[in-house]
């Protein structure tokens, strides 16, 4: 057994212990009230990656403000590849918590699984190739490799400033490629290589009616109603084929490939487990395409959120002064996030009945769609350790969600990513009761281990980097 296996396996209840005191803080980066939240777990991860054997470990400040980045280094392996890997200690909201089973920043471990928010996301897989970078320096004194850590804080909020910081810190971050520890695999039997993930944009439209709430009996028929005003305009949004009707929304859509059909197609996949994921009864989408097809190659436009009127209760007749939605899309390549949002912007403007006054506002966040070649060296090393570790081979997936920071390191950085995480998709990220598998966990931290040795291979040379 390698020094390091012995080290994790002598510690796994040590690690786990920590863990747990990881998820414990509430690092809500969307909500002002956790900024001190925040801030102890910035400085909860900086003493971690010390404690690891990093060294220079620092907080670097962030465009705008917000929670910092932790960085940590160790470079003590000249001629070998380096890596940076990416994760980030921020968490989503935990919401109504009559709807969690136990308290969300209280982890509990039941049944082989462990509950808090930010388990899965992305605290418990931030982690593990911290666990294992300890496990190569404690138990064999060295890494084959060379590792840098780039951990922040906004990731659940768009990471507004990691722009500008990649740019200002390009020569710190520089590296042969970047590991994300922000993702998942396919199944807790099924590893996967994520070969890319959609882009996103979002919007909020308002739509303005009467100067105020009007009496329904009154008024109602005679003047415009806001919610109807805003339903029209948001089922013009798709066709009945389920075809996304803004004009110009594919001008720069790629038709899946040949090779991306073949790759789907070896991608293990039941309808019937998706639908019992997702709790409904049918599919809906896009004819023409398959489920992956539609969730992994096509772009969409969906409506997140309504709201309007006198109360979830609707216990006053009124005509309201005004109603608002929220609206996201999820790009694919060759999209452009900024051209996306203004085509939908156009279109709901066209569609605005007359009566009313329409507002949009582009939310902040977005994030370009991202491929990495199948062939790339970071791919190979990790197909080879999940293979390993899962004992089987990987096949070739996509993510339909967004990672903003993959085409941020490769347009600045001129680095790909490659993602390596072990979250699953019925882990309940974002929603209530998310847990994380203790076997994934623990898998995980093997893996990561593993893939430093795989790693260790001649330099590869760098992508030409590009504008973002």
């Amino acid at each position: 057994m390698p020094a390091w296996e012995a080290y994790l396996n002598a510690h796994r209840a040590r690690f786990l212990g920590e863990t747990e005191a990881f998820l414990r803080i509430p690092s809500v980066s969307s909500l002002p009230g956790h900024s001190t939240d925040m801030d102890r777990a910035a400085q909860w991860v900086a003493r971690r990656l010390e404690d690891a054997g990093l060294e220079k470990v620092r907080f670097l400040p962030v465009a705008h403000g917000g929670p910092p980045v932790v960085y940590g280094e160790w470079l003590h392996a000249p001629g070998r590849p380096t890596i940076l890997v990416y994760g980030h200690y921020d968490v989503q909201p935990p919401g109504d918590l009559a709807h969690w089973s136990h308290a969300p920043f209280e982890p509990v471990a039941v049944a082989g699984r462990l509950y808090a928010r930010g388990a899965s996301d992305d605290k418990g897989n931030m982690l593990l190739p911290i666990f294992a970078v300890e496990a190569w320096l404690k138990g064999d004194g060295a890494l084959p490799l060379n590792v840098k850590f780039l951990l922040e804080g906004q990731e659940e909020i768009g990471s507004p400033g990691l722009p500008a910081f990649i740019r200002e810190h390009r020569a710190l971050l520089s590296c042969d490629w970047v590991v994300s520890a922000d993702g998942g695999q396919l199944s807790e039997e099924q590893p996967a290589i994520c070969l890319g993930a959609r882009g996103l944009c979002g919007l909020q439209v308002d739509v303005a009616g009467p100067c105020a709430d009007l009496h329904s009996g009154t008024f109602g028929g005679a003047v415009q109603n806001p919610i109807h005003a805003l339903s029209t305009m948001l089922a013009s949004l798709h066709r009945a084929s389920g075809r996304v009707a803004v004009p110009g929304f594919y001008a720069k859509v790629r038709a899946p490939s040949h090779r991306d059909r073949a790759l789907l197609r070896g991608v293990p996949f039941s309808e019937a487990a998706f639908m019992a994921l997702a709790g409904v009864g049918q599919l809906a989408g896009e004819t023409g395409y398959t489920v992956l097809e539609r969730v992994w190659l096509r772009p969409t436009v969906e409506v997140n959120a309504i709201w309007s009127g006198s109360g979830p209760n609707g216990d006053q007749t009124v005509l309201p002064a005004s109603a608002h939605a929220r609206l996201t899309c999820r790009l694919v390549p060759d999209q452009i996030p900024e051209e996306a949002s203004a085509a939908v912007e156009a279109h709901l403007r066209r569609q605005a009945p007359q009566g009313v006054t329409v507002s949009v506002h582009h939310l902040p966040g977005g994030a370009f769609p991202y491929r990495i070649p199948e062939e790339h060296p970071g791919n190979r090393a990790a197909a080879a350790v999940l293979a390993d570790v899962y004992g089987r081979p990987p096949c070739h997936a996509l993510m339909g969600s967004s990672v903003p920071v993959c085409a941020l390191f490769r347009g600045i950085l001129g680095v790909n990513t490659v993602t390596f995480a072990f979250g699953l998709d019925d882990e309940n990220i974002h929603g209530p009761d998310e847990f994380f598998r203790l076997s994934s966990w623990t898998k995980g931290q093997r893996a990561y281990a593993l893939l430093y040795e795989h790693s260790n291979l001649p330099r590869s040379g760098k992508g030409e980097a590009q504008s973002v």
